[in-house]
């Protein structure tokens, strides 16, 4: 199989053949490009309608230090609210 186009990665048991690039420059990836990284990610999740639930913790401990964080199935289920609304139909 290490002569199919998959490559030597899909050979070796993983799902593709950068599976092993990918874990192997994280290691060494320079902390800049990690954080634009995370930065790309939170933006991806944010434009499919993912809510980040680490951001909201961070921001709840650092500006409200006496509250105390909803579960993330708490979270999920407001930020679903508040984005489609509570069961009225909307013409638009």
């Amino acid at each position: 199989m290490a002569g199919t186009a998959l490559g030597a990665g899909a050979a070796a048991g993983r799902i593709g053949p950068l599976t092993g690039l990918f874990s192997a420059v994280g290691r060494a990836t320079p902390p800049r490009l990690q954080q634009a990284g995370r930065h790309l990610a939170q933006s991806l999740r944010l434009m499919v309608g993912v809510p980040d639930y680490d951001t909201y913790v961070a921001h709840l401990r650092r500006a409200h230090p006496g509250r105390v964080p909803m579960s993330y199935e708490a979270f999920f289920r407001e930020r679903q609210q508040a984005r489609y609304g509570g069961g009225t139909g909307r013409c638009c």
